[in-house]
């Protein structure tokens, strides 16, 4: 192979040129290691500028991290992995949802031969938050993750998973302050944290990321805030005094919410509370607990910015 030819810009690329070039992905005289399945390989963190569409009816472009994996049987090397990027090029004009996911799954597997075929896009959502009392608003973003599965038989399955940030104030530490208000006169602060609920939907038809962030709002109450002046803090700290809550109470509120909309199928709620008072967290996991669904695993890995419990 004589290495001192200059790079050559002109070379015609046809359909024969393609057809002579060598491909290793096919064929299974390269495979290295053992003769066997591998359940998932693909791509991480591939990055696109996605639009998706909002409830009140305009539409918002943001950067999405895409995660595209599929089966290989024991038999093929490996796959074309660029044929995953260019599957989500086709359909980047379009405004983007979980069923565009499931044209793309079924494209990218029929194109790979695959059996089996995930997605998992990553984003943060911004909602415009208003103030408790004041007059002030700004932008909270919700970590957020679609993602799609689509099996061997052809059956998708569309999962939202979502990030929802709140404060948690222990009835503990609040009970043990006034015992020692009123029976020696002292002053306290009781202990609160912040804390995080992580919401996966299984779903079976569209919700708005805005009613998902209502509908936990409406559970927990004391949402972490944006914007605050002196009468937005003295309102959280009112919020956070009337709706005290243990790790135990979240979950539950938060499954009271999520069991009662028909447009969810299955849900698993994990929530974290990041302790103020010891050095370690308090989480707990529920389930709406069908055959078949979700499992009360504690399994963190779908945000990588969300680190509790690897």
């Amino acid at each position: 192979m004589k290495k001192n030819k200059p790079y050559d810009k002109d070379l015609k690329v046809d359909e024969a040129f393609i057809n002579s070039l060598p491909d290793l992905q096919n064929g299974k005289e390269h495979i290295q290691g053992a003769d066997v399945k591998i359940q998932r390989v693909g791509i991480s963190n591939f990055k696109i500028p996605l639009t998706f569409k909002t409830k009140d009816g305009s539409t918002r472009e943001m950067q999405i991290s895409v995660t595209g994996t599929v089966s290989l049987e024991a038999e093929k090397k490996g796959i074309n992995m660029s044929r995953i990027v260019r599957s989500f090029y086709e359909y980047q004009n379009q405004v983007f949802s979980l069923d565009i996911i499931e044209k793309i799954l079924i494209d990218y597997q029929n194109k790979l031969g695959s059996f089996e075929a995930d997605i998992i896009l990553k984003f943060s959502y911004p909602i415009l938050q208003k103030s408790l009392r004041s007059e002030l608003e700004g932008y909270q973003y919700y970590e957020i993750a679609l993602e799609g599965k689509l099996d061997k038989d052809g059956n998708f399955t569309k999962i939202i998973h979502f990030d929802f940030v709140y404060s948690s104030a222990c009835p503990c530490s609040f009970e043990l302050g006034c015992h020692a208000a009123d029976n020696r006169g002292v002053a306290f602060v009781s202990h609160s944290q912040r804390s995080i609920a992580r919401i996966s939907l299984k779903v079976n038809e569209l919700i708005w990321f805005e009613e998902i962030k209502d509908l936990c709002l409406e559970a927990l109450q004391t949402e972490t805030q944006v914007m605050v002046k002196r009468e937005d803090e003295q309102a959280f700290a009112e919020l956070n005094g009337v709706y005290q809550k243990f790790v135990e109470d979240a979950c539950r509120l938060l499954y009271g919410v999520f069991n009662e909309d028909k447009r969810i199928d299955d849900f698993k709620i994990l929530c974290c509370h990041m302790e103020s008072l010891h050095n370690h967290d308090a989480v707990g996991v529920i389930v709406k607990d069908i055959p078949g669904g979700f499992t009360s695993n504690v399994e963190y890995s779908v945000f990588n910015n969300l680190t509790i419990g690897k």
